[in-house]
């Protein structure tokens, strides 16, 4: 090999874990061939997810190369700017099918909910860090707040699919800084009491999804519609599916929402249960992988983000399947690294670029 390529690729890949870069491809390209069949074997479409991809894998890139203690200190800001954003959201943001989650900055939109899935964990992981040497149940409380105020923002929205997720990105931060089992006991128990306080301060549209959680068929061609026809697509693939654009759910127009958060429904129903358990075993090998960089990384805020964002990987996947399969309330939860869509591609993929810096850069900090 000529030793400017040399050189290139070895800076290229210094920072790369290639492990998880190889499960992570597995996984995409399984997308990229489900997308195919979904779309009714629209290439622009999967073009279009081509190029979300290739930005995607450039941000993975740049972030495997920044050291995790420069990652920290774009903490605060980051969080503050998402606070910011999200305020404006509330006074200034369009509406769009009843929600208003969207600014209008003029040259663009954003949605500002997708920033704080890394800013909520990042800022969490940041003030656990620097309270370190004398952690007690005030920095827990801080810490709740710090968590609270954007999660009840988006909630606000509503968005309850990217509120349960940052929700529970900033509680496994939480749980991995060492938060008692007391307290955790009792929150289980006071979140239980509170459910009627809950209820009431749902939307209409939100109880009505719990409600046809409970029993679908009650609302057939309304609230219940995508549970059932997503149960139909699972059943039907059997041990072995129908076999790839062979699927009739999605290519008869059955299917809701079949690039994006029901996808699982139309690769299910074309792979059925083996693929099911081949895709199920590709996830166990990132979040294995995840867990693996963080049981090493050498500092507290490294292991708190790589547990953070492990784990909420693993939130995203049996939410989404869940959410599929009947068992959980839909949400607009997309399935990880398979669903068509650029704004969730990045924000995974960063995630994966935090975990490849943490496990890279480990030799270059004291312990």
């Amino acid at each position: 090999m000529h030793p400017l390529i040399r050189r290139l690729h070895r800076t290229l890949s210094n920072h790369i874990d290639s492990f998880l870069l190889i499960c992570t491809m597995i996984l995409i390209s399984l997308g990229l061939a489900v997308l195919f069949s979904a779309s009714d074997e629209n290439l622009a479409k999967v073009g279009s997810q081509v190029v979300n991809i290739a930005v995607a894998c450039v941000v993975m890139w740049a972030i495997a190369n920044v050291p995790p203690h420069q990652l920290m200190r774009f903490a605060l800001p980051l969080y503050v700017a998402g606070l910011v954003l999200l305020i404006g959201v509330a006074l200034f943001g369009e509406i769009s099918n009843g929600a208003r989650r969207w600014l209008n900055l003029g040259i663009t939109r954003i949605q500002p909910s997708e920033l704080m899935k890394i800013a909520v964990p990042l800022m969490l992981a940041w003030y656990f860090d620097r309270h370190e040497s004398a952690l007690g149940l005030k920095n827990y409380a801080i810490a709740a707040a710090i968590l609270l105020v954007p999660v009840l923002l988006i909630a606000r929205q509503p968005d309850l699919g990217t509120a349960i997720l940052i929700a529970s990105s900033g509680f496994f931060v939480l749980f991995f800084a060492g938060l008692s089992w007391k307290i955790l006991g009792g929150l289980f128990v006071s979140g239980l009491a509170s459910l009627p306080i809950l209820w009431s301060v749902l939307h209409d549209y939100q109880k009505k999804r719990l409600l046809t959680l409970i029993d679908p068929s009650q609302d057939p061609l309304g609230a219940g519609y995508h549970t059932i026809q997503s149960m139909i697509a699972l059943g039907s693939g059997g041990p072995v599916g129908k076999g790839w654009l062979h699927g009739t759910q999605a290519h008869l127009d059955f299917l809701p929402e079949h690039t994006t958060d029901f996808i699982f429904a139309v690769f299910s129903e074309e792979f059925g249960l083996i693929g099911n358990l081949f895709l199920i075993f590709l996830y166990s090998l990132v979040i294995a992988r995840g867990l693996s960089i963080a049981a090493r990384a050498p500092t507290l805020f490294s292991r708190l983000m790589a547990g953070s964002i492990t784990m909420t990987f693993f939130t995203y996947c049996f939410v989404n399947m869940g959410m599929v399969s009947g068992i959980l309330p839909v949400v607009g939860v997309p399935l990880p690294l398979i669903s068509y869509g650029g704004t969730s591609m990045v924000t995974m993929l960063l995630g994966f670029g935090i975990l490849m810096s943490i496990h890279t850069h480990k030799k270059l900090v004291k312990t």
